[in-house]
């Protein structure tokens, strides 16, 4: 049996739109998610949850229109926000698309006034390589009562907390 490369079947960067979802890109992204999701790496998402959210999606496309990754904002308070349903088709890893996404995410929150992020994640790694920081997830009761006591993974969850400030980030940015 031959081995593939599967960084060779990824496309350029510059072959990458990211832009906000349409509802067009609703199938696309529920069968990205819940690839993972069958996997146990990411929680499902029904159609019907994600079409009525689609406006806090953004998802990457190729210039041909396949769609190869997406993430989205899921808002808690005017001012606090998490980097959610984060999912890169497994040729686009290693790319460079997961950072562009997160971007575009930080990008929809500043728009919305939002100046705190953070993630629940199984590779942070990946959110400290885009600037995000070790956080305890208790400074987040919103998150916890709105989804983590329904959730079934809640007794034993181990993903792990990530937060950024984008007010700081700004002022980083702007001092460089």
């Amino acid at each position: 049996m031959i081995q593939h490369n599967v960084r060779a079947f990824a496309p350029r960067q510059d072959e990458v739109l990211i832009r906000p979802a349409r509802r067009a890109d609703a199938d696309g992204i529920v069968e990205l998610v819940n690839g993972y999701a069958s996997e146990g790496i990411m929680l499902p998402r029904t159609l019907d949850s994600v079409a009525h959210a689609i406006d806090d999606f953004v998802v990457a496309v190729t210039v041909r229109g396949k769609l190869l990754g997406c993430g989205a904002l899921k808002e808690y308070s005017p001012s606090l926000a998490e980097v959610s349903s984060l999912a890169i088709e497994r040729a686009a890893h290693g790319t460079g698309l997961g950072k562009r996404i997160v971007r575009k995410v930080e990008d929809l929150a500043a728009k919305r006034g939002i100046h705190e992020l953070f993630a629940l994640t199984l590779t942070p790694a990946f959110f400290e390589s885009a600037g995000y920081s070790i956080a305890d997830r208790a400074a987040y009761p919103e998150k916890i009562r709105r989804d983590c006591l329904r959730c079934p993974r809640r007794i034993r969850c181990d993903e792990v907390c990530v937060s950024r400030s984008l007010v700081a980030a700004e002022r980083l940015e702007a001092a460089a």
